[in-house]
C-alpha cells in the first residue's frame, strides 16, 4: 500500500505486509523523501515485526514542535491496514 503523509518531510510511505496465523507482519517499508539515514534505519528495524506492535511503539512520536513525525505517520498508515 502507498500512504500519503501529512505534516512531515517525507511525502509517501510504501508498505508491504503479509498475514501469518491471523496477524499482519511488515515485509517492507520505503519512505519517499525525509531523512534518508533515519528512515532507512526505521525501515530495517520494523521489517518482520507485527503491525500492531509497530503501531504501539511508533504512534505519537513527535518531530520537534510538530504534532507528528515520519514514524508517527507510519503508525497512522499501519492503522489503515
Amino acid at each position: 500500500m502507498d500512504y500519503r503523509t501529512n505534516g512531515v518531510c517525507s511525502s509517501m510511505i510504501h508498505i508491504e505486509t503479509e498475514e501469518k496465523d491471523g496477524k499482519a507482519f511488515i515485509t517492507d517499508v520505503t519512505f519517499h523523501g525525509g531523512c534518508d539515514g533515519n528512515l532507512s534505519g526505521i525501515s530495517k528495524l520494523v521489517k518482520g515485526m507485527e503491525v500492531e506492535k509497530v503501531i504501539g511503539i511508533l504512534e505519537g512520536t513527535r518531530c520537534g514542535r510538530k504534532n507528528t513525525s515520519c514514524p508517527d505517520q507510519l503508525a497512522r498508515a499501519l492503522k489503515t491496514i
